[in-house]
């Protein structure tokens, strides 16, 4: 079973930056989309960013002009470069992998906390 996991997450000042990582292990074909989502308590997750296999991005009104989103596929790794962050970026940020056959895989979550 594919595994996904998370790093990178951590306690910044508004202003800051941060860098996640996500990196996909054990039996795989290939890997369609990846991607980065969040959710704050008591609210929905939602889409951050996402890149195709050929690195096509999408991002979220809200992140367009901070984040960005890379991936390697030779390490089966994507990124998330986060600067100029918010209170309103705290969440725990999710990575995605659409897996081929597998489908979609969740990683375990990475805790962002952006203070005042």
């Amino acid at each position: 079973q594919v595994q996904l996991v998370e790093s990178g997450g951590g306690l910044v000042q508004a202003g800051g930056s941060l860098r996640l990582s996500c990196s996909a292990s054990g039996k795989i074909f290939g890997i369609n989309a990846m991607g980065w989502y969040r959710q704050a308590p008591g609210k929905q997750r939602e889409l951050v960013a996402t890149i195709s296999s050929d690195g096509k991005t999408k991002y979220a009104d809200s992140v367009r002009a901070r984040f960005t989103v890379s991936r390697d596929n030779a390490k089966n790794t994507v990124y998330l470069q986060m600067n100029s962050l918010k209170p309103e970026d705290t969440a725990v940020y999710y990575c995605n992998a659409d897996l081929l056959l597998f489908g979609d895989r969740w990683g375990q979550g990475t805790q962002v906390t952006v203070s005042p």
